[in-house]
């Protein structure tokens, strides 16, 4: 039995919804996809646009995942930052990388307009700082990428400028980005399933993978049937459990957490956020927030790496949320949820093939929203051209997590509490 979403204030609006079946007898397909978030949709979509036959197995039901339940916001970049990325790689490399973060948010604006998706676009997102570290790190991040990419969408804000545009006290500097933006999450994900199911795609819903077995073609095993196909693309993400250790041991499935207030109004939610743009803080553990297209605060943050949620979980955003905006002390949490992401070692994605004909995508460690859907663009494109874009990938070198299958948690969980620590130096 597929379970029914996590309730959420994505559930509560959105604006389609699908049932449907379980797989029930053999298929034959081109291409099978595991897993019906963004990556999974939108790399079904392009395949089916090619002229593929495709089928998309999912174990709950389409969007369940991190893909419905997210911050919706979609950042240049990666999760590992450039720097980062220029050491593992070299200039060359994570100046391809960089131009692919580029596309990814290109990517995500051409799906919505394209396919006609409702779901609450909005420009704008700023990085904020909270002490002198971070005042220090975001004008080397700023200059970084303005000197050395010639990214030309950034603005380096002052204290002043962070509080005109965010009404809060706790900033102390930003650097804002009118590239990148935020979206309601579950509906742009069901968006692209619609394009996906309107072109042909078969979705099939409860119908959790047991086994892949690899040859020509892939045999899919589900709990009542099969499904054959040339090629095999698994888009599970932080729920992709059981299929292959090998690809599941590098990256950690980490909880975070997300609350909605009851409707602002237009004009108190504007003057929160003006422009309605998004925003997050930069520690480790950080804090994200925005507004919803009906003009509620959704606020994000706290991290999981035990599994275990929040005792009262309204109450202990709404702890946090007033932290940085205390006049929404007369405001009522009508929702919060959690969700799981799936975190690499070294926080930046881990794209790949285990065989030249399955491939996958994972590890986006929090960055998903625009990286989702390039990573199904670039799935499409290594099954029907090449998987020269996705060898660049290749190159980055991702470690298992410390602990095995039983014991990576909790080595986890300790670590965390040295980064928690840093956030309050």
């Amino acid at each position: 039995m597929k379970q029914n979403y996590v309730h959420s204030y994505y559930t509560d609006s959105a604006n389609q919804q699908f049932d449907f079946p379980q797989l029930e007898s053999d298929q034959r397909a081109d291409v099978c996809v595991i897993g019906s978030g963004i990556t999974g949709a939108s790399s079904a979509l392009e395949l089916a646009k090619r002229g593929y036959k495709v089928i998309v197995l999912e174990a709950e039901r389409v969007g369940w995942g991190a893909s419905g339940r997210s911050g919706g916001q979609a950042i240049f970049g990666w999760a590992s930052d450039q720097f980062t990325l220029e050491k593992m790689l070299g200039q060359d490399d994570a100046r391809k990388m960089w131009d692919m973060s580029l596309e990814s948010l290109a990517v995500t604006k051409q799906l919505i307009q394209e396919h006609n998706i409702d779901c609450d676009w909005s420009d704008g997102m700023v990085h904020l700082g909270i002490k002198p570290r971070h005042d220090a790190e975001i004008k080397e991040w700023y200059e970084h990428m303005v000197n050395v990419y010639g990214y030309e969408s950034l603005q380096l804000w002052d204290q002043k400028t962070c509080r005109e545009n965010i009404a809060s006290e706790r900033y102390t500097s930003g650097m804002f980005d009118s590239n990148s933006g935020h979206l309601h999450p579950l509906n742009y994900t069901l968006g692209l399933v619609k394009a996906a199911k309107d072109l042909g795609v078969q979705f099939f819903e409860g119908s959790a993978v047991k086994d892949v077995r690899p040859g020509e073609p892939v045999t899919i095993t589900t709990e009542k049937a099969t499904v054959t196909a040339d090629h095999v693309i698994l888009a599970g993400n932080a729920y992709l459990k059981g299929i292959n250790w090998g690809i599941e041991s590098r990256v950690m499935p980490v909880g975070t957490y997300v609350c909605a207030t009851e409707p602002l109004g237009k004009d108190r939610a504007l003057a929160l956020m003006k422009n309605n743009i998004a925003a997050c803080d930069i520690n480790f553990v950080l804090d994200y927030y925005r507004l919803s297209g009906d003009y509620r605060m959704l606020f994000g943050g706290k991290v999981s790496y035990s599994g275990m949620e929040p005792r009262d979980l309204k109450a202990a955003m709404r702890k946090d949320m007033l932290k940085v905006f205390p006049q929404l002390q007369d405001v009522k949490v009508e929702s919060a949820w959690s969700g799981n992401v799936a975190v690499t070692m070294n926080r930046a994605p881990h794209f790949g093939q285990l065989h030249k004909n399955v491939f996958y995508a994972q590890g986006f460690s929090g960055h998903g929203i625009a990286a989702c859907g390039f990573a199904g663009k670039l799935m499409a494109e290594s099954v029907a051209e090449t998987a020269e874009r996705l060898d660049v990938f290749g190159k980055i070198k991702h470690m298992p997590f410390d602990g095995g299958k039983l014991f990576r948690t909790p080595a986890m969980v300790l670590g965390m509490a040295y980064y928690r620590l840093r956030d309050m130096l």
